[in-house]
């Protein structure tokens, strides 16, 4: 039993005597760790390596068998451990508070050595079991999310195809976003909303004739009151859902045509009346529209795509945002550069 010898555990019980008795049957496969109180039991289930199960006396002075599985199962760092309870307490009503509280299997004193290497074998065997189905489903998890955000992307780059063949409006723009996003006061998990999100932004230019998308010169009114539609367009093709990321990208979609100063479409929305994330896409998607060529217009100079968002600011931009941009200007040029169009040139400033 090579790999049984590989596996701890540990026996918790303040008589030395039922340490020995238990040690004795077990260490014949396997390691053992001992602890007569509750606070030295919590004290090495917490250290690497882990017990891979705990045998658990419950009348123990201080602190009784019940209170350390409580601790045990409270502590994310030891609440997978299995924990069987061998005592002396022979109630039901016992055996049934025991296993309320997490525990995976009563044994009652005088112990039957046979059945205690048998109750072993049988939940180390169910522990691994569900660590190996953990493992299969985080690993799955990983995948269907990875697959989630290639499908956003790959939408969001098929709505930018008509009026930017390469795609790589979306990829700088959400990088644009990712960094003016880590600038806030926000965790990691919500500046990875936006960076994944943000190629959604248009998606529902989908929707828009592509002779309106790709006209050369100026449109008519009607066909700018087209135009406008997409971000309500892209709200609808989202559509509602519990997920965050889902959530975030409609959030984008419908709102990243706002202005500050609530001239901007659909809703006419005004300053904190607009979302957090169409202000922060609103700039990053701006500067990139700008700097970039378009079927209506060449690529502008950066200095004078900067002049006007610098002019814009506390007009079309968030204030607060535009400050963070030029601030992190740096990074959002080497991102420009680095997914930068065929035969397109970076300016410094």
């Amino acid at each position: 039993m090579d790999n049984a010898k590989k596996i701890n555990l540990l026996v918790v019980d303040d008589t030395p005597e039922n340490i020995d008795i238990l040690s004795g049957v077990l260490r014949k496969e396997y390691k053992v760790k001992a602890a007569l109180n509750g606070m030295k039991a919590l004290s090495i289930a917490s250290q690497e390596p882990k017990p891979d199960l705990i045998l658990l006396d419950i009348m123990m002075p201080d602190m009784d068998g019940y209170q350390v599985c409580e601790a045990l199962k409270a502590n994310p760092f030891t609440s997978h451990i299995p924990v069987i309870f061998i005592t002396a307490k022979s109630e039901e009503k016992d055996e049934e508070l025991g296993l309320k509280l997490g525990a995976v299997d009563y044994i009652t004193k005088p112990i039957t050595p046979a059945i205690v290497l048998a109750r072993v074998k049988t939940h180390l065997a169910l522990y691994n079991q569900n660590l190996a189905l953990e493992d299969k489903v985080r690993q799955r998890t990983e995948e269907l999310h990875h697959t989630r955000l290639e499908i956003i992307e790959r939408l969001g780059r098929a709505a930018e195809f008509k009026d930017n063949e390469t795609g790589l409006h979306v990829i700088r723009m959400s990088h644009y976003s990712r960094i003016i996003a880590s600038q806030m006061d926000f965790d990691d998990e919500w500046v990875d909303l936006i960076f994944h999100a943000a190629p959604m932004h248009d998606v529902g230019k989908i929707g828009i004739p592509e002779a309106i998308l790709c006209k050369p010169g100026g449109l008519d009114n009607e066909e700018w009151q087209t135009m406008k539609s997409h971000p309500e367009i892209g709200a609808d093709i989202i559509g509602d859902h519990d997920d965050k990321l889902l959530q975030t990208a409609r959030e984008i979609a419908l709102t990243h045509h706002e202005k500050w100063d609530g001239s901007g479409y659909p809703n006419g929305l005004k300053e904190g009346d607009i979302p957090l994330s169409g202000r922060i896409i609103a700039v990053a998607d701006v500067f990139d529209a700008l700097t970039t060529k378009r079927p209506y217009k060449e690529a502008w100079p950066v200095e004078k795509a900067l002049s006007l968002i610098k002019e814009s600011s506390g007009q079309h931009f968030d204030p607060h945002i535009v400050e963070i941009f030029l601030r992190c200007l740096p990074k959002i040029l080497e991102i420009k550069e680095k997914f930068g169009e065929p035969d397109a040139k970076v300016e410094s400033i």
